[in-house]
């Protein structure tokens, strides 16, 4: 990050520190990469970005061992073919830096069993996994609230069902610092730019998600060319045949947001330039021009992915200098919370 600290030094300025991690849940939809992800890279000319892979988290439900280590290498490879830039951000794997475990049961100390019992996704997960209603599943906003603190983040991207889990930071790190003097940074939450909201190819008026049990409803930032294609034409629509934006229109709507968005066209461009044309057509249209703007994520992944041994250099080096910088701050939480130095190395 040395070009970051030379920005930095230029304008005199400390860039804010933005934390953001995400579970390896399995490929990027375009939804997920047109409304937040493809905005990421953006954000490290403004920001100081850290990012991470939450696979901690990702254990609180049954996940097969071999899987986890697939996916979250996945997930690595698809952060850096997006767009972000290792000289710009860190990127590291949260498993791989201890101190966001050590820092989260000393947190668990400053946490109310009665403000993790008021969590509502610990409540919504289990009633989804009521077979496996584990503590790790009650306990994950301490280490949330780890993840964040350990770093002095100060902005974490927030969607609607994380606002209660900043919350929660914020409160541990004020009652923390009430009681052992200042030590945490108290976090803000941030409301990146979203891009257009992708629907449902199946179920337009649904958000497109990668837990939709048609794979026809989804497109994957990974699809092949044919494949998304073949996906856009069996995309759902309304009886008629004008390409036209307009209330009742949902699918077609979805479509026209979706080419003009990969296009960079408005859509009163797009309606005109399918003017007189069947929705045949335009949904062919919109599958290739969808395929031809992912082309280069498609081609930087397949080659990161199949380098295993520079992923490795990456997360490796991403991770050294992430535990450089937690290990101080856990140094002194240790020492405040009254912890006898240690001097094993």
């Amino acid at each position: 990050m040395s070009e970051q600290v030379q920005q930095t030094a230029e304008t005199g300025q400390k860039k804010k520190r933005i934390l953001s991690g995400i579970q390896p849940t399995g490929t990027f939809t375009l939804g997920n990469y047109i409304g937040a992800v493809r905005n990421w890279g953006p954000l490290q000319d403004e920001y100081e970005c850290f990012y991470f892979i939450a696979d901690l988290h990702a254990i609180t439900v049954a996940i097969e061992p071999a899987e986890l280590r697939r996916k979250s290498l996945e997930a690595y490879a698809q952060l850096l073919a997006c767009g972000i830039d290792l000289e710009k951000s860190l990127v590291f794997i949260q498993s791989q830096i201890p101190t966001h475990a050590q820092l989260s049961w000393v947190l668990n100390c400053s946490t109310q069993f009665g403000e993790l019992s008021r969590m509502t996704q610990f409540k919504d997960k289990s009633a989804k996994h009521p077979d496996n209603i584990n503590a790790g599943l009650f306990d994950y906003p301490v280490l949330m609230a780890a993840d964040i603190l350990i770093y002095n983040a100060d902005l974490v991207p927030v969607g609607a069902d994380q606002t209660q889990h900043l919350e929660i930071a914020r409160t541990i790190a004020r009652r923390f610092n009430q009681r052992y003097g200042e030590t945490f940074k108290i976090p803000e939450g941030y409301i990146p730019p979203l891009g257009a909201k992708i629907m449902s190819l199946q179920e337009p008026t649904k958000k497109m998600s990668k837990s939709d049990t048609n794979p026809n409803a989804v497109i994957l930032i990974l699809d092949d060319k044919d494949t998304i294609i073949r996906k856009c034409k069996r995309a759902v629509t309304d009886s008629g045949s004008e390409v036209v934006y307009a209330e009742g229109k949902d699918g077609i709507n979805n479509l026209l947001t979706i080419y003009s968005t990969v296009t960079g066209r408005t859509i009163e461009e797009s309606v005109k330039e399918f003017e007189g044309q069947g929705y045949g057509t335009f949904k062919v249209a919109v599958g290739e021009a969808i395929a031809d703007h992912l082309r280069p994520v498609r081609e930087e992944y397949a080659r990161l992915i199949a380098d295993k041994a520079y992923l490795k250099e990456c997360y490796t080096r991403c991770g050294t200098e992430a535990l450089r910088q937690s290990s101080r701050l856990l140094s002194k939480v240790y020492r405040k919370v009254g912890f006898v130095q240690s001097e094993i190395r």
